[in-house]
């Protein structure tokens, strides 16, 4: 439950990862580095819907952006 009304008020529900962002995350950007991860391995960021773009763009001008998927999407595969 959001008390506030606010996004990222709830504790329980999962925030962006840009800096200073608060905004609920509704985006996970799967991503890894080749020169230090196995190729399976996925590491996450999570975007708001204000952010997905340029954390996108961050990570796939290094070449290490693989997938991006709802979190609701990203949630139901790992369960």
């Amino acid at each position: 439950m959001n008390i506030l009304d606010v996004p990222g008020s709830d504790p329980a529900s999962p925030v962006c990862s840009a800096k200073g962002c608060r905004a609920d995350a509704v985006w996970v950007l799967a991503w890894n580095n080749p020169k230090l991860h196995t190729p399976e391995r996925r590491k996450t960021w999570l975007a708001c819907e204000e952010h997905r773009e340029h954390l996108s763009q961050f990570l796939g001008v290094r070449g290490f952006l693989k997938d991006v998927v709802a979190l609701e999407e990203w949630e139901d595969r790992a369960s």
